[in-house]
């Protein structure tokens, strides 16, 4: 088994950055309000249009595109065995398809999707990853009140 230790910091860092991001989207008003505590990621796109369509910066720019030229795919059972589909969003946004492609990141990594011991697809999963460090580090910044609550 090859190690990548550097994949396995993305990926602690992606854990660190996601529960950051979505802890500052319920603290700063992008909830579903009262009752359960839970992030309005749809929401919290519509802030960010803008920037998805004029990144400010060329690593930005980079992630966006890698995300929207080569999604996540997610992970489904097929005749009772586990294969990778390719899941287009359901919507309109181009910032909320590309917060839900990176959310799938998340739950790829998550619930098992891309780890088993061993990294399945090291070069992609490293750079689904990277580019998604990349875009969830930067939306956080361009909203003011979530920006507080992320660095808060």
């Amino acid at each position: 088994m090859t190690a990548h230790k550097h994949i396995d910091q993305l990926a602690i860092k992606l854990f660190q950055v996601f529960s950051r991001v979505e802890y500052a989207l319920k603290a700063s008003g992008y909830n579903n309000g009262d009752g359960a505590a839970e992030a309005n990621w749809q929401k919290f796109s519509s802030s960010i249009e803008y920037i998805i369509f004029n990144p400010n910066t060329v690593e930005l720019k980079e992630a966006i595109e890698f995300i929207f030229h080569a999604p996540p795919k997610k992970q489904m059972i097929v005749d009772g065995v586990i294969a990778w589909a390719d899941v287009e969003p359901n919507t309109n946004s181009r910032a909320d398809k590309l917060l839900q492609y990176i959310r799938c990141v998340r739950n790829n990594l998550f619930h098992g999707g891309k780890f088993n011991g061993h990294w399945f697809a090291p070069e992609r999963s490293e750079q689904l990853l990277r580019h998604s460090l990349v875009i969830l580090t930067a939306v956080v910044e361009v909203v003011p009140n979530v920006r507080d609550a992320y660095h808060g």
